[in-house]
């Protein structure tokens, strides 16, 4: 029997709701705020992620899925998003249509990782990226908009890690205060981090072996290494986030996996994910632009996991899955409720919901059953007696609650309970 690739995942039709049902939610929220979405190849010239990665990056290094073309080209496929749009900024000469461009895009990656709970070598992100504004408040709107997204998901528990890499200086002298730091304990240090001490030595702040993270604990903290200007800055942006109400913890060994971030970085963790407990990152990219062969033009972004989103919402139960199940016994009761189904697709007010009809005549206890498979809010029954009265009954698979009502009032009543 042929298989799947191992790591990379079928997503089989009774999951495809909370998938479509996910995407549509960030597209109408991004959207509000302003960003345009954009989709980029998923093949890349190698170069494309070396150049802007980092060569001694565990992506680049490990992770990445490289191969040469026909015409001896070598190709990738993308690991993550932020390189290629940058790519597409500079080639498309995007920045002349706005001096600031906000973008979004929703697909998938690659990495040859190991696969385990929310990672496969096939996984899916929600990204943003903001060209031309190397404001505070532009990270902070940033965070904002993630952090929204994330409740109107349903997502709880979740939170917000902050940091600054400080500019490219600051970098720089924290970088040689780190490896002043770590010598007399190259030893014990894994063989990752060895290697990671003499060529790229804050990745070993990245790395996730117990004993490296026991001994970076009390390393010197990029904050004694920030220039006033950078220190000033990330003041006003704690402060500035604080002002919104948006709660997050300052997490002084936060550096992220890749090069080219400097100044604000953030990550995403919620506890139901385990080990890897990231559902999404970010931070300030300002020279990349430029180290790409663009101008110089700041900016920030961030990505988000969903198949990591998607194993954290499925442990609440105030996930929305959009889908009205109509349940029917006997052939009258049937052409009512296909009816009935046909009018909740039509109906502006419910525009997205997902209806389903029984359509195997199969016994009530067997529908309900489907209903509760296809994760459905409600469902509307109806048999022999409803038809009779003219009524139907409307079923809260949450709450248990149950609604007799006539006809009329179906629709309005549906516009009310099936809002996430």
């Amino acid at each position: 029997m042929i298989k799947a690739i191992k790591g990379m995942e079928d997503i089989l039709p009774q999951d495809i709701a909370i998938w479509r049902w996910l995407e549509d939610t960030a597209r109408r929220d991004l959207e509000s705020y302003g960003y345009a979405e954009i989709r980029t190849p998923i093949l890349e010239e190698t170069s494309v992620f070396v150049r802007s990665i980092g060569e001694t990056t565990d992506i680049v290094t490990k992770e990445m899925y490289t191969f040469k073309d026909r015409g001896d080209r070598s190709l990738t496929l993308r690991p993550e998003g932020t390189a290629p749009i940058v790519r597409a900024y500079i080639e498309n000469s995007l920045g002349k249509i706005s001096p600031e461009l906000k973008v979004y895009y929703i697909g998938p990656m690659f990495r040859s990782e190991r696969p385990q709970k929310g990672r496969s070598r096939q996984f899916h992100q929600i990204g943003v990226e903001v060209f031309g504004s190397a404001s505070v408040y532009a990270d902070a709107e940033v965070i904002m908009q993630m952090n929204n997204m994330l409740k109107l998901f349903g997502l709880k528990g979740y939170t917000i890690k902050l940091n600054t890499l400080g500019c490219k200086k600051d970098k720089d002298n924290f970088a040689l205060a780190l490896t002043n730091y770590l010598k007399d304990k190259a030893s014990l240090l894994c063989n990752d981090c060895k290697t990671r001490l003499e060529k790229n030595v804050l990745r070993v702040l990245d790395c996730k072996n117990e004993n490296c993270i026991k001994i970076v604990a009390n390393a010197p903290s990029i904050l004694e290494n920030l220039c006033p200007p950078c220190r000033e800055g990330f003041d006003k942006l704690k402060g500035t986030l604080k002002e919104m109400g948006i709660g997050f913890e300052e997490t002084k060994n936060l550096v992220r996996g890749l090069d080219y971030y400097t100044g604000t970085v953030f990550e995403v963790t919620h506890p139901d994910l385990g080990g890897q407990d990231a559902i999404g990152a970010g931070g300030r990219y300002d020279n990349l632009v430029k180290e790409m062969g663009g101008a110089s033009v700041p900016a920030v972004g961030y990505a988000l996991g969903m198949e990591r989103v998607i194993i954290a919402l499925k442990k609440d139960m105030s996930l929305c899955a959009n889908v009205i199940y109509v349940a029917t016994l006997g052939d009258g009761p049937k052409i009512q409720g296909v009816q009935i189904a046909e009018k909740i697709r039509r109906d502006r007010d419910l525009a997205g919901t997902i209806v389903i009809t029984d359509v195997k005549e199969s016994s009530l206890k067997s529908q309900m059953r489907a209903a509760d498979r296809l994760n459905a809010k409600l469902v509307v029954i109806i048999g022999d007696d409803e038809l009779k009265k003219g009524e139907v009954i409307l079923r809260d698979m949450r709450s248990k609650e149950q609604l007799n009502l006539s006809i009329e009032e179906v629709i309005p009543k549906l516009r009310e309970k099936a809002r996430c």
